[in-house]
């Protein structure tokens, strides 16, 4: 059954109309942090065919129900129960995911993300790739993928290797958390609104003309902004740029003991809490996604390497330590980096043949 089809007396997970000139998506599971389910993606799809149709329809504004975040990422128990029994979900999900992504990117008329509370992992792939991305002192931005024995995804590698200096690097492996005008240094965002000016920014959306460009839109959005456009993490750049500039994960480590500040020591007790062999592999990736040319090139990479990872112990244990038994105990396979050999890195970057991500031009 779709998630727009709700059970009767239930609200669907997915709610998508149109308000005025404004086609509203709302992700509806607040109760998991809108975690996003591959029927939500689907409908999401749907739901831009018809926006796109609609002459009536000038904006997307995609939102979170809920006070406590747009999105907290991919419903990843689901993942992990079926990377148990060696199931597909993963090679589906990720693959109409990350379809998904790339068409967001592109899309025609002005796509408008609302990033209020938490945005993580696929909430960033439904929100950074947007043209007008608005952030919120509530908004906890992060891609914590390699906590997890994974990447980060989605297009995360795109987006953090665009961020400047090293900035996108040592977000990507540490996984740590922006606020609103971090997100906007790190480009994942372009405008800071108070949260309780979000409704009236929402109310004059739907009012818009259809057609209004997307400059215009921007103008409308910078009504209602702060101005912010660089948080604490930004004021670290010069010690971020000097740890993170090196390509083996075995020299950051070494830039961050050889620093011995307070900042270097915490730092590298977070990489330590990490999967050794996720971070090895985020960091080839973030380094394949400064040479690419474009968002799907880095899709596919990333599509490659997400179905080694769903094969892997190390997805299932980071998953079980975060969300299962909740221990945040992992113990990764190889415990360390300097034991992440090329041979195990290899399989990660190879080519899938029939089964590599194609894009629907027609979208």
């Amino acid at each position: 059954m779709s998630a727009v089809a709700a059970v009767a007396g239930a609200e669907p997970d997915l709610i998508a109309r149109r308000e005025g000139a404004a086609g509203i998506i709302r992700l509806n599971r607040p109760k998991a942090i809108n975690a996003v389910t591959l029927e939500m993606f689907r409908d999401i799809d749907t739901a831009l065919d018809r926006f796109e149709a609609d002459p009536a329809v000038g904006v997307i504004v995609l939102e979170g129900a809920g006070e406590r975040g747009l999105c907290a990422g991919g419903d990843i128990r689901a993942l992990y129960e079926s990377s148990k029994i060696r199931g597909d979900l993963g090679k589906i999900l990720w693959r109409e995911e990350y379809i998904l992504n790339a068409r967001i990117a592109k899309f025609a008329k002005p796509y408008v993300a609302f990033m209020d509370g938490i945005v993580m992992g696929g909430g960033v792939g439904l929100s950074a790739h947007g043209r007008h991305r608005v952030v919120t002192e509530r908004t906890r931005l992060a891609m914590p993928e390699v906590g997890l024995g994974f990447f980060p995804d989605v297009g995360g590698t795109w987006l953090l290797s665009h961020s400047p200096g090293e900035i996108g690097t040592y977000f990507g492996l540490t996984g740590q958390t922006m606020n609103g005008p971090d997100a906007i240094h790190a480009r994942f965002a372009d405008a800071v609104v108070p949260s309780d000016k979000l409704a009236a920014l929402r109310d004059v959306l739907t009012k818009i003309r259809p057609g209004t460009g997307s400059a215009e839109i921007k103008i409308l959005i910078d009504g209602f902004s702060t101005g912010e456009t660089a948080g604490p993490v930004a004021a670290m750049q010069p010690k971020i740029d000097a740890w993170f500039a090196q390509d083996r994960m075995q020299d950051i480590v070494a830039a961050l003991r050889h620093d011995g500040s307070e900042q270097a020591a915490s730092t590298l007790k977070t990489l330590n809490e990490k999967s050794p062999r996720g971070m090895v592999v985020a960091l080839k990736l973030l380094r394949l996604a400064r040479k690419s040319s474009s968002l799907e090139q880095c899709l596919v990479r990333e599509y490659r390497a997400a179905l080694e990872v769903f094969a892997s112990d190390d997805f299932r244990e980071g998953i079980r330590a975060a969300v299962i038994d909740k221990d945040r105990d992992p113990k990764w396979s190889p415990a360390g980096i300097e034991d992440v050999t090329p041979a195990m890195v290899a399989p990660y970057f190879a080519e899938i043949g029939a089964d590599e991500l194609v894009f629907d031009q027609s979208k």
